[in-house]
């Protein structure tokens, strides 16, 4: 009888003793996710001089006013819907690239493929700094500058190699049976990628384009590097409003901070369960 009890008792200490081995270090990283995001959220509310006498605190009195000043101040009505355009546009380029280089590298026997991908993966380590002085003057030439097509143009580029090694390694995890009963009955390669792998790499495919989504929406080098017209700007851009030469207007770039952060997190929130399974269901592979 005493034995039993001493074995429940260890059991139990040995039971709680791993819960806390999971839970703690999953509290302490929702506290460091979490935390600068409060921190935002309560000075978006505070007046510059409260963020001033006390930035980790809650505000005193909401300040909700702050979010109308910040919306007026940044031109939120035209960055947002130039952000929109860009992340549409970046989207849907990204999406036909990496799937048409993906399945030629996954599925097709292509000479020199493991070379492709090499340089691929060289592609997505290059810093951006490395090719934007070369790049500013060819756009220029090409009267690029400005232009919101333009932009989209370089995020392709940019964003593309990694989509296309993320697919690429979704289409190697897909089984081959339904392509080749497809090829005996007659369909062709453009016929197989459209019926057969396409309805099959949706998962893949949201991975990709909410990846991308979220890229465009806050990238910020490229946008302020290349456009420089103020009808044309991006929402990142919007954050550089509130900042004066000898002082910044801390309250209203806090606001200005939620009011861009909004959109993404929603999309994100949205997607997140095909987000988690594209992610799971494929692994990168060789």
């Amino acid at each position: 009888m005493t034995a039993g009890v001493n074995v429940g008792t260890a059991r139990r200490k040995w039971n709680l003793r791993r819960t806390l081995l999971v839970y703690v270090p999953l509290v302490i990283l929702a506290i460091v996710a979490l935390g600068p995001v409060l921190v935002l959220l309560f000075n978006s509310l505070k007046t510059g001089r409260e963020i001033v006498q006390d930035p980790l605190g809650l505000p005193d009195a909401p300040q909700l006013a702050n979010y109308a000043r910040a919306w007026r101040q940044g031109h939120f009505e035209s960055t947002m819907r130039n952000s929109a355009i860009l992340t549409a546009g970046s989207v849907l380029g990204v999406c036909i690239i990496s799937g048409l280089a993906a399945y030629a590298l996954g599925r097709l026997r292509v000479r020199g493929s493991r070379g492709v991908v090499t340089y691929l993966f060289l592609a997505t380590t290059a810093p951006a700094p490395l090719y934007v002085i070369p790049l500013f003057f060819m756009w220029t030439r090409l009267g690029q500058i400005n232009s919101l097509s333009g932009l989209i143009i370089i995020y392709w580029g940019v964003l593309s190699p990694f989509a296309t090694l993320l697919l690429r390694s979704f289409l190697l995890s897909l089984p081959t049976e339904l392509e080749d009963a497809g090829r005996v009955d007659g369909a062709g390669e453009i016929r197989v990628l459209l019926s057969i792998i396409l309805p099959l790499s949706w998962p893949g495919f949201v991975v990709v384009g909410l990846i991308t989504a979220l890229g465009t929406w806050n990238e910020f080098f490229f946008a302020n590097t290349f456009i420089h017209s103020q009808r044309l700007k991006p929402v990142t851009i919007s954050l550089l409003s509130f900042q004066h030469q000898f002082s910044n207007d801390w309250e209203l770039t806090s606001a200005a901070s939620v009011i861009a952060v909004v959109p993404v997190v929603a999309l994100f929130l949205v997607f997140q369960r095909r987000f988690i399974a594209g992610m799971t269901a494929g692994g990168l592979k060789g």
